[in-house]
């Protein structure tokens, strides 16, 4: 079967991540899987073995997802939008998928309707029309007016099959952060965590012994890494590394470092920072879906600091629910001070040693499986 997966990365980097891990997931079991990304280019990101079709790329201007910025920086004009909305009802109408999955869209993305919308409607004007899923992760942004959730039920009612909620039900339902509506809970799917598989300790055992501090893929956390230079100078006993994302990650990791104290090395995200979490005395960072999954598969004892500007409230309710685990804190942005972070850090360090989570990380497999047995029933 021929799966595309589409989806649009306005912020950092988590919405593509879990898209390439499906798709790797759907390539492993013989469906030729096409990812059509609509964020700006990620090439610290696995897509080995997937067609990546890139779209005309927008990012977000900050938080404001409302205003939505092309590749140099400018607002995105029509002729932007026209694009990428043309390759997409191309692409669809060309390959004729039997598997259509949007990520996010329509409990997201609503600047960019018009091009979901059209990709929707080119799908179901197909001569055999594929099924088609919505993907969603655990924890939802809840719509600011009841409307916004009443349109999303008009178009999961008008257009898709099922909604993938990659969660496990019994800790984060969808409900937790999204109004279930009675025509939105029959459709809905939890496929358990999408996430790689639970990578080997490094082989150099890089990290060993260090606080790793990371924020993501994106251009979020200035604050979390100034914050932790500051620590990390009171604190010459313990090796600090943090790892930046975003954009001129190189350059500013070699600005950074000119200023920097002996115990503290900058360098750009790093492809193996999965497997240094296994060595690390802590991990400090957001809590973004993918980095939880990190810290819950390596066991290593963490700080996360929720993104919280805007008006956002996912990653804190999702570090709420794991601080519950032992070795976890949770400091807010408007707390976090150099020396809140290393008493955090001094709380995670004295506690028990969490054993590393093994299972219910499979959501990959399960959503290949679950969509092959739907597309077989619509036959």
């Amino acid at each position: 079967m021929k799966v595309s997966i589409v989806v649009t990365h306005l912020l950092g980097t988590g919405h593509l991540a879990r898209a390439l891990t499906l798709a790797r997931a759907y390539v492993a079991d013989g469906h030729p899987t096409t990812v059509i990304s609509g964020g700006m280019h990620a090439p610290q990101l696995d897509s080995q073995g997937v067609e990546l079709i890139q779209l005309p790329p927008l990012r977000s201007d900050g938080v404001n997802f409302a205003q939505l910025l092309d590749q140099s920086g400018l607002i995105a004009d029509d002729a932007v939008f026209s694009a990428r909305s043309g390759m997409l009802t191309e692409h669809t109408q060309s390959t004729r998928p039997d598997i259509l999955i949007t990520e996010l869209f329509p409990f997201g993305r609503r600047t960019l309707a018009a091009e979901f919308v059209a990709l929707l409607e080119a799908a179901h004007g197909l001569p055999r029309r594929p099924l088609i899923c919505a993907s969603i992760r655990d924890i939802l942004a809840p719509p600011s007016k009841l409307a916004k959730a009443e349109r999303t039920d008009d178009l999961v009612e008008e257009f898709y099959d099922a909604v993938l909620v990659h969660a496990d039900a019994d800790v984060t339902p969808l409900s937790l952060s999204w109004p279930v509506s009675d025509r939105l809970v029959g459709k809905l799917h939890y496929t358990g965590y999408v996430a790689p598989p639970t990578p080997l300790p490094h082989p150099d055992r890089v990290g060993q012994s260090e606080i790793i501090v990371s924020a993501g893929g994106g251009d979020v956390g200035a604050k979390v890494f100034d914050t932790c230079l500051a620590a990390a100078k009171r604190d010459p006993k313990r090796r600090w590394r943090l790892l930046l994302g975003g954009r001129d990650a190189a350059a500013k990791s070699a600005e950074l470092m000119r200023a920097a104290s002996e115990n503290i090395i900058i360098e750009p995200a790093r492809p193996d920072f999965r497997q240094m979490l296994h060595h690390a005395a802590a991990s400090v960072s957001l809590c973004g879906y993918n980095t939880a999954l990190d810290v819950l598969q390596s066991g290593v004892r963490a700080v996360f600091i929720p993104f919280d500007a805007g008006n956002e409230v996912e990653q804190g309710l999702r570090a709420d629910a794991l601080a519950e685990l032992t070795g976890i804190a949770v400091l807010r942005n408007a707390e976090l001070t150099p020396d809140a972070l290393l008493d955090s850090l001094d709380q995670v360090a004295s506690a028990p040693p969490r054993t590393p989570r093994t299972t219910g990380f499979d959501g990959a497999i399960e959503t290949v499986r679950w969509t092959e047995t739907m597309r077989k029933a619509m036959l």
